[in-house]
């Protein structure tokens, strides 16, 4: 669980390279209704596309983890006010969850 919540803080500080080094090369990022992210590749790509919306606030509500799953829902405050409700769902490579395989993402503007 720890090193999920580390992977959200890294998410909402723009830390890219914490991100990179925490995903398998063939990772795949379902974002559930915008798009579907295939490969570390196209992962650093996405990554990059959003370093421009600047977080200003994160909330994490919860962090399950178990085996090679796990999950997290929060909130997210943008700088320029727009907040965003998140799930997300996690695969991970192996059961000591410190590479992860896939996320699913599932986003609401509030």
């Amino acid at each position: 669980m720890e090193f999920l919540k580390e992977f959200n803080i890294a998410f909402a500080k723009g830390n890219t390279a914490f991100l990179i080094a925490s995903v398998t090369d063939d990772v795949v990022w379902d974002i559930i209704g915008d798009k579907k992210i295939e490969g570390k590749q196209s992962f650093v790509g996405q990554l990059e596309k959003m370093k421009t919306d600047k977080t200003s606030e994160l909330i994490l509500h919860q962090i399950l983890s178990h085996g090679k799953e796990g999950a997290a829902n929060g909130i997210l405050t943008m700088e320029n006010g727009k907040k965003y409700a998140f799930s997300d769902f996690y695969l991970f490579k192996g059961a000591k969850g410190t590479k992860i395989k896939s996320i699913t993402s599932y986003v609401i503007g509030l």
